[in-house]
């Protein structure tokens, strides 16, 4: 490997790491507010289930952004390090702001943006972005739709049982919720940078033939994501966790369940869906089941509009960044 090679899989695996930072607050944000775990332990959780998420799941999400956002064929050096810069500085924005965004989206726009700088908007894959684009508004949907019907039907199952006997069961079941919820997100969201770096390596010719994913970078990138969550980005854990509804153990269940069924979902048709925008369409479905006045609307407002931003802004900065490393090569 080159020493600009080395460079740039770096570059990648700080994102990696800026991701599991930026996303912890995803697969903690119901267990700690809910108070089942503290947030020390809660860290520890998802990060041990972020890292095993390769066990579990194949790589097709790591071959869509690998292949499926720009073309293989415009992959370059410069494109890589323009669409990293780009998702790294929106991540590092809205992190510091306490505002949940997408890393996902704030990679792909990164990749859209210095691709298109690159070579016009005949670099995009229009199939793999309109995935994309669509499932902004889909996992959130999903994930709302089916905490709401969560949240009925185990209302429904357990109408009968007092209010502390089912806080007491639910505490336990968060455990399992909570892990599935860090699978999901270590599984879909890891993957990524997975991708970013096998183009990497087929620009380079170290992959040769049909493209794949190496096992030390798969790795590499869930080691990166783990060591993130670890540290934690607790300005969003706060937004997620209690800012936009007050959540109980059951809320929580039923919220983290709603959103590993999505996650599972998407990462199995290799779709590079948001993890942020998965939770927190579950945790609005939650509030609203108890009802609408329960949700702090201009808190999700707030969100939702974060989520709009995200791709043209990091689209923007990663084609700055892709003309600022042209004029200092």
């Amino acid at each position: 490997m080159t020493l600009l090679l080395i460079g740039l899989i770096a570059v990648a695996l700080i994102f990696d790491f800026l991701n599991g930072l930026h996303d912890a607050a995803n697969s903690i944000a119901t267990i700690v507010s809910t108070r089942v775990l503290s947030p020390r332990w809660a860290v520890f959780w998802a990060a041990f289930f972020n890292f095993i998420a390769f066990l579990v799941f194949g790589l097709h999400v790591a071959k869509t952004i690998g292949t499926g956002i720009v073309a293989p064929n415009v992959i370059t050096d410069q494109v890589v390090f323009g669409a990293l810069m780009g998702a790294i500085v929106w991540n590092v924005i809205t992190w510091l702001a306490g505002i949940p965004s997408s890393s996902s989206h704030a990679l792909v726009g990164g990749l859209v943006g210095a691709g298109v700088a690159h070579v016009g908007m005949g670099a995009i894959v229009w199939s793999g972005l309109g995935k994309t684009i669509g499932a902004i508004v889909l996992s959130p949907g999903l994930g709302m739709v089916l905490a709401l019907l969560l949240v009925l039907i185990l209302s429904w199952a357990f109408v009968r049982q007092t209010p502390a006997r089912v806080d007491g069961l639910f505490r336990h079941v968060q455990f399992v919720s909570a892990s599935l919820y860090s699978l999901g997100h270590g599984g879909n969201d890891a993957q990524k940078t997975m991708g970013i770096i096998a183009a990497l390596l087929v620009a380079h010719g170290a992959i040769q033939g049909e493209f794949y994913i190496p096992f030390w970078v798969v790795l590499a990138c869930q080691t990166a994501m783990a060591l993130g969550t670890l540290f934690g980005g607790w300005r969003i854990v706060r937004t997620m966790g209690s800012r936009i509804t007050r959540l109980t153990p059951f809320q929580g269940v039923c919220a983290e369940t709603a959103g590993s069924i999505t996650l599972f979902l998407a990462t199995g048709l290799g779709i590079p869906v948001s993890t942020t925008h998965t939770i927190t369409g579950a945790i609005v479905g939650v509030g609203a089941a108890r009802r609408a006045s329960a949700v702090r609307w201009n808190v999700a407002q707030d969100i939702v509009i974060a989520w709009i931003v995200t791709m043209p802004a990091a689209g923007l900065v990663g084609a700055a960044f892709y003309w600022l490393y042209g004029a200092l090569a």
